[in-house]
């Protein structure tokens, strides 16, 4: 039997008492959600900021579009999940303000911050596919860390499963609707927990290696726009494996395709054409430097 706040990985013999979703400070409470949310925000914030000063470009050029982005993107993602969770939200509209509890879908937040990089680019006459480069290592970066806000709000887990990185969350802690109902059929009599994937952790780690990748290939890059080519296939392979398991997955109305998975793979293979399309046009020389060359200096 578990504390309605306790969470354990029995293989990995981790058994985490209290595990607090907020901490009081000066009687308001802070959800660790978010926490982690802003914590992802800034890290990914100097980590473009860096890749920026790397590449001979001036960082203030980053902390200009950085809250621009921020703004926009958490805004995308609220507005991205309220519309595919539309049947709990419409007769409990007043929630669509609260996102203390969690409810921020990463495709709307990239979808928001991708379109916030061209506007601003265009109103400053930047090179906006100069500046998505820089800029998406820092935002799957800002990614990885906002994934521990789903643990510290016991959401975004898989079904069941009885691997070496096995978590156990109270039943008493996390949504009914979350349960599913192979999750379910593996509950012994008089289990008040859930044994589950770690989707949030899967999906932390992979961003984690995304960045590392990144990174490194930003410096052998072919062309501005590829590293953010580069990141939509990256993130798109991993969040279509892990979106299969999910039990709060958002389907598109009136179907049974998962809207994640169906945007995972259009970004894959997509990403994947236009990089292809592109490197053959460069190598005919068809293609004008000033939007494609590294040597550019917007």
């Amino acid at each position: 039997m578990m504390n309605a706040t306790d969470i354990s990985f029995p293989h990995l013999h981790l058994y985490l008492r209290n595990v607090p979703d907020g901490i009081n400070l000066f009687g308001f409470e802070i959800k660790l959600y978010a926490i982690c949310v802003v914590l992802g925000m800034f890290a990914g914030g100097y980590l473009a900021a860096w890749i920026a000063k790397r590449e001979g470009w001036s960082k203030e050029i980053i902390w200009d579009f950085f809250f621009y982005g921020v703004f926009f993107g958490v805004l995308g993602a609220r507005i991205y999940y309220v519309i595919f969770s539309w049947e709990y939200y419409k007769d409990n509209p007043i929630t669509i303000l609260n996102i203390r509890q969690g409810g921020l879908a990463i495709y709307g937040g990239v979808i928001a911050a991708f379109a916030t990089v061209f506007i601003y680019c265009r109103i400053k006459k930047l090179n906006g596919l100069r500046l998505l480069d820089t800029c998406v290592p820092g935002l799957i970066l800002g990614q990885a860390f906002g994934r521990w806000g789903n643990f510290f709000n016991r959401e975004v887990f898989g079904e069941y499963t009885d691997n070496f990185l096995a978590m156990r969350l109270p039943v008493a802690a996390v949504r009914a609707r979350d349960i599913s109902e192979s999750i379910k059929a593996h509950m012994a009599a008089g289990d008040n927990f859930i044994q589950v994937h770690p989707t949030f952790l899967y999906e932390s780690l992979w961003n984690v290696g995304v960045v590392i990748l990144l990174v490194l290939l930003g410096k052998k890059r072919k062309f501005y726009g590829e590293i953010g080519l580069m990141y939509l296939i990256g993130y798109g392979v991993g969040r279509f494996w892990i979106e299969g398991i999910r039990t709060d997955t958002l389907f598109i109305p009136g179907t049974s395709l998962a809207v994640s998975q169906v945007l995972a793979a259009v970004m894959v293979v997509g990403s994947i054409v236009i990089d292809i399309v592109v490197r053959y046009f460069i190598s005919k020389g068809k293609l004008k430097s000033i939007i494609f060359c590294p040597t550019d200096s917007h």
